[in-house]
């Protein structure tokens, strides 16, 4: 049987593991949606992961073997690698590379990581520091071999040395080695043979070699991202292996996906091999599904926001692309490797407000009250106010309502915190709850105008989609300053799982790169050969995982720049095998997104030009949610409509009697007029004074911003 014949069985499945819960999504056939979520188990996160797919098989009245075996197509969204990094909890790791370039990962770049993040640090080296090794200098073994910049050898490799290194790291108790050689991705036998002698030695020990994981240049940065992954190689491949195992035995027929950076997912195998590539894939999955529901609905460009309780994630889909990054950061370190362009800051509704009695100013975030003990409000411990405990204080969350009624706010002690904290700035406890929710809404506004003004976008050219728990509350003031006429919030009730959504709706996908520098005019002929090597490298990869092969669609680019410069631009390419008509059209191409990039007249039309790196994106395209529409209608529902309760809104400088509704009980065709909220089980939506919300035929959320 073929392992991926999406045509068996009923439900796509997507679960997505958060810091506080684990979301699941299931879709059937006929495009309904259950929702359903479970305390992530961070001891044990497979756990989490079943339990949130009892609950979901629960809520259908099924349980989770039978969900399991009616299941075309599971795909899982993991934090364990981001976790295993973040705690320093990853494995002991050995790296073998090129004898006299041992201390190429703790020489690092000038700026120590901090490029594009805290000036401080970049311009003032004493205030910064080099983060702790990931590989300690005692477990780099140097092996004498070299290969030139024309991928031909110069020093063969030396197998004496290579056993005599894999020896000593074992012997120290190594529990993964990274391979990187010096011009490996140009000449990747010595790295093979260094991984077939370590499998012969040391069966059991965790092995990755860069010409497999990021085969470019950058001889920090490819050592960087092998070193990571050999890191986190054990844990990951672990809990993967095992968490296979147990959806295996429940009945699932099909081998599960695992989302990834790039923007779709991969198989269980290659997850296990390259856990790098898991890293940040959780944010990355509300874009995917944002992608998907933008074709839907004929919106090609959209911002994507997503704030949870700890951060705001942000990212970019222009004309049905999402926008990408290949440069990666964590914990200083940076390395290559092709991902979707999320950008974080730490802002959500748990984030902890101080005040500078000195100035007189309020801080919001980065850091966060999360779970435990959570904002104020919430009872467990809280002391220090959070932007949640403003919202409660002016009316946008109900006490009684909140999480669908599930938790019970604490009103009195949010307003007493905030009154405390208001007096340190003279601010009344109203003026100063709407004063954190305004720092926080601005805050998230600049990060949306570095994600788009200053990569060459207009943020009024775009929609903007709304998710996460915390996110529709506040996207109609972040997006109104940003000159966003139309705000959406995907699914309505589906907000807060809405990265298990896009989970489920993904298409599996693999991106290959190869480096080879040559220098403008291009020819058809020498393009297309590099290409067609990489295609079909993908071809075979997508046919081994046995994914349907009439839906393979591979899409190329290419790296190019200014000869003797280093910005380089990514231009899309029409196919795989390109014409001389399309080989001049790179050039005009271009010099049109370099401009866009850097500004009107930087592109010089007569410099010679470089490319630098090749790239193919394969992806076999799985059967996708089957979203309707609905009939609509004008009326709205007579249990849709809440008791009203006074909310303050800073437009009016005053408290009103606001209308309150249940978003799930809104039909699509309903119109809400401004003031007023809409609440769902895990979201609410603030309608400010002056604005409309509609539900679309799709069930939608649609925040109008115009007059």
């Amino acid at each position: 049987m073929d392992s991926l014949d999406l045509q068996i069985e009923n439900f796509l499945v997507g679960v997505d593991i958060g810091g506080t819960f684990t979301d699941c999504v299931i879709i059937d056939a006929d495009g309904n949606v259950t929702t359903a979520k479970a305390l992530s188990t961070p001891d044990d996160f497979a756990r989490g992961m079943i339990d949130a797919l009892s609950a979901g098989a629960e809520s259908l009245g099924l349980g989770v073997e039978e969900l399991c075996r009616r299941t075309r197509l599971l795909t899982h969204g993991t934090t364990v690698g981001t976790n295993a990094v973040v705690q320093r909890r990853g494995a002991k790791v050995g790296l073998i590379t090129t004898k006299g370039h041992n201390d190429v990962i703790h020489i690092m770049r000038g700026s120590r990581g901090f490029t594009g993040r805290e000036i401080n640090k970049v311009v003032h080296f004493p205030e910064s520091k080099k983060p702790d090794p990931v590989v300690p200098k005692t477990l780099i073994q140097g092996v004498s071999e070299r290969v030139d910049c024309f991928g031909k050898v110069v020093v063969p490799l030396n197998e004496g040395e290579a056993t005599q290194a894999i020896d000593e790291l074992v012997s120290a108790g190594v529990e993964a080695v990274a391979v990187c050689f010096l011009w490996s991705f140009k000449h990747p036998e010595h790295e093979r043979r260094i991984a077939e002698m370590i499998a012969e030695r040391a069966p059991d020990v965790f092995v990755t070699t860069s010409s497999e994981l990021v085969p470019k240049w950058g001889e920090y940065e490819r050592t960087t991202a092998v070193a990571l992954n050999a890191y986190i190689g054990p844990l990951t491949s672990g809990y993967l292996g095992r968490l296979g195992e147990t959806v295996e035995q429940l009945g699932n027929p099909q081998p599960m996906q695992i989302t990834q950076c790039g923007g779709g997912t991969i198989s269980l195998n290659r997850a296990r091999r390259a856990p790098l590539l898991t890293l940040d894939s959780g944010p990355v999955s509300g874009v995917t599904g944002s992608r998907y529901l933008g074709e839907l609905i004929g919106q090609p460009n959209i911002i994507t926001t997503d704030m949870g309780g700890t951060s705001f994630d942000v990212g970019i889909i222009n004309d049905g692309h999402p926008a990408f990054s290949y440069v990666s950061n964590v914990n200083q370190y940076e390395y290559f490797l092709p991902k979707v362009d999320v950008q974080a800051i730490g802002n959500g509704g748990g984030s902890l407000v101080r005040a500078d009695e000195r100035t007189r100013t309020l801080h919001v975030g980065p850091d966060s009250a999360g779970a435990d003990p959570g904002p104020v409000c919430y009872s467990r411990g809280g002391t220090v106010p959070t932007t949640t405990d403003a919202a409660l204080v002016l009316g946008y969350i109900g006490a009684d309502t909140f999480a669908g009624g599930r938790v019970t706010l604490d009103r009195a002690a949010a307003e007493a915190a905030i009154t405390e904290i208001g007096k340190k700035v003279g601010l009344g406890m109203q003026a100063c709850a709407s004063g954190i929710v305004t720092i926080a809404e601005h805050q998230m506004a600049d990060l949306i105008r570095r994600m788009t003004i200053q990569k060459g976008f207009d943020p009024r050219d775009f929609v903007l989609f709304s998710f996460g728990g915390a996110g529709p509350m506040h996207a109609g003031v972040f997006a109104f300053e940003l000159g966003i006429k139309k705000v959406i919030v995907p699914q309505g009730r589906m907000a807060s799982t809405w990265c298990a959504f896009g989970a489920a709706s993904a298409d599996i996908l693999h991106i290959a790169e190869q480096v080879n520098i040559m220098t403008s005019p291009f020819t058809a002929d020498v393009l297309n050969a590099e290409f067609s090597q990489l295609v079909e490298g993908l071809r075979e990869q997508l046919l081994a995982e046995k994914a349907p092969s009439v839906t393979h669609v591979f899409r190329c680019s290419l790296d190019v720049r200014h000869k003797g410069q280093i910005n380089e631009v990514e231009v899309l390419l029409p196919s795989a095998e390109l014409s001389p008509d399309q080989v001049t059209a790179i050039t005009e191409d271009f010099h049109a997104l370099y401009q866009q990039i850097y500004g009107k007249g930087s592109s010089f039309l007569r410099a010679k030009l470089e490319a630098v790196t090749f790239r193919v994106r394969a992806s076999a395209e799985i059967a996708k949610p089957s979203l309707s529409l609905a009939t609509l209608t004008d009326e709205i529902p007579e249990v849709a409509n809440r008791e009203p309760r006074p909310i303050f809104w800073r437009q009016l400088d005053d408290t009103v009697e606001t209308p309150v509704f249940q978003g799930g009980q809104l039909v699509p065709g309903n119109l809400v007029n401004g003031p007023a909220v809409i609440e769902t089980r895990d979201t609410t939506i603030v309608v400010h004074p002056g604005r409309r919300a509609t539900v679309d035929g799709y069930g939608n959320f649609e925040l109008e911003l115009e007059a």
